[in-house]
């Protein structure tokens, strides 16, 4: 019999769901608890799309120690909460931030500064946690920050550099989260969300040094040519304003564990195309670049292999993961950046029979409608011929969305509860 588009379709969303599966918290959080109760008071605080989930866990393995209830709060996007016992989890905005994220910012900010020398600060930090702890600069505004992290967001920029002038614009990233809690001992448990798995890039670093400077935020700011008034101009000229790097005496009792990453779901995803007849290639856990670019890479990549059988001959499973960048030129256009990227790649191939792939984000939104990504096969632009679909036009208006919607080929997950990036798999006969 043969497969047809409903059973990879199938196959493609079952392998998307089954990777992320070993970077949930559920399946983490009660390795990272002392084997001993810690001495002094122990404080949880966290951020990100997978921070409650993260809590929830962390919580259910320390009352299974016997360590009795933990005291903390933690801020997740919304429609990411899960419940805990007793520490608190308040959602807020993402990727934009709103007040909900200041105010909770505020109450962490607080809970921190009464630690003492003996106290534990747990941190639990994932993908989102830049624009959910939020806490601007002295005299910048809720919506200067907006303004900017728009700005940031649309111009192309790749996602160290965002974080780096995020940094420079708050008072408790990139370092500045410790500065509250020393001398008390930090534990950050973190799950990375970018390329390279730079701790001091997950969530603009709060427990970590910042290797960047505000002169890095300045020429960042500059290279994609977005305005700043003179008050945050004068802000990032102040080097009393500076993040504090690796030789600040307030790191001296921290520890930092990654305790999942981008590489962790293609391993697994490449153990599962393997039971399924295909040879995995993982060809990067830290993919960047334009979403158009890097899906006329992929596609260049699928033609080697079927011209050449180069780097493999088929059947073959190109798996990937990093973070793509979309410059946005339609603001009214509907996307996400694995939607652009398999709308690209679709183009690119034309139609070449015996391609199937999936381009996916593993938090389950993309973007900022309601789909993880999306799936393309071998009659996908026919297909949409038929409906009379101008596949470049989508394209180029940044309407990805739109164009899989009228196709039934968006992937709809809803929140996975952890984020470990973009996840692709091209399937190739």
């Amino acid at each position: 019999m043969v497969k047809n588009n409903n059973y990879y379709k199938k196959f493609l969303t079952n392998l998307f769901r089954d990777s992320v599966s070993v970077c949930l918290p559920e399946n983490l959080m009660h390795k990272y608890v002392p084997s001993k109760k810690p001495q002094g008071n122990v404080l949880v605080v966290g951020a990100g799309k997978g921070s409650a989930e993260m809590a929830k866990y962390f919580e259910i393995a320390w009352e299974q120690k016997g360590y009795g209830p933990l005291n903390g709060i933690v801020i997740t996007r919304y429609g990411h909460s899960s419940k805990c016992n007793n520490i608190e989890v308040v959602e807020a905005s993402h990727p934009v931030p709103d007040i909900s994220g200041i105010r909770a910012t505020n109450t962490i900010l607080k809970k921190v500064k009464k630690l003492m020398k003996n106290d534990l600060l747990i941190f639990l930090i994932s993908g989102g946690a830049s624009s959910l702890l939020i806490s601007p600069k002295k005299d910048i505004t809720l919506k200067e920050k907006q303004e900017i992290t728009s700005s940031l967001l649309s111009c192309g920029a790749s996602i160290s550099e965002i974080n780096s002038v995020r940094k420079h614009l708050s008072s408790v990233k990139g370092g500045q989260l410790v500065s509250y809690a020393y001398p008390a001992k930090t534990l950050t448990l973190a799950i990375s969300d970018v390329p390279g798995d730079d701790f001091g890039v997950i969530g603009s670093g709060p427990t970590y040094p910042d290797n960047t400077s505000r002169f890095d935020a300045l020429n960042i700011l500059n290279k994609y040519k977005i305005k700043i008034n003179k008050k945050i101009y004068n802000i990032l000229n102040d080097k009393s304003y500076e993040t504090p790097n690796s030789k600040s005496k307030v790191f001296k009792n921290t520890i930092f564990k990654l305790i999942a990453k981008p590489q962790d779901s293609l391993e697994e995803a490449a153990r599962i195309v393997r039971k399924n007849g295909f040879k995995p290639f993982i060809l990067s856990d830290s993919v960047e670049g334009e979403s158009n670019d890097i899906g006329i890479v992929h596609g260049a990549i699928v033609k080697q292999v079927i011209k050449y059988n180069q780097p493999y001959k088929p059947p073959l499973c190109i798996l990937s993961g990093g973070e793509t960048t979309v410059t946005v030129k339609n603001a009214k256009g509907k996307g996400g950046r694995n939607s652009q990227f398999l709308l690209a790649l679709a183009i690119y191939l034309d139609s070449i029979k015996g391609i199937y792939a999936i381009s996916c984000d593993t938090d389950g939104i993309d973007g900022s409608e309601n789909n993880a990504g999306a799936i393309i096969y071998p009659n996908t632009l026919k297909r949409a011929i038929v409906l009379n679909l101008n596949a470049k036009q989508f394209l180029q208006s940044n309407d990805a969305y739109s164009f899989f919607h009228k196709l039934n080929d968006l992937v709809i997950t809803g929140p996975t509860n952890t984020n470990v990036n973009d996840f692709r798999a091209i399937l190739i006969f």
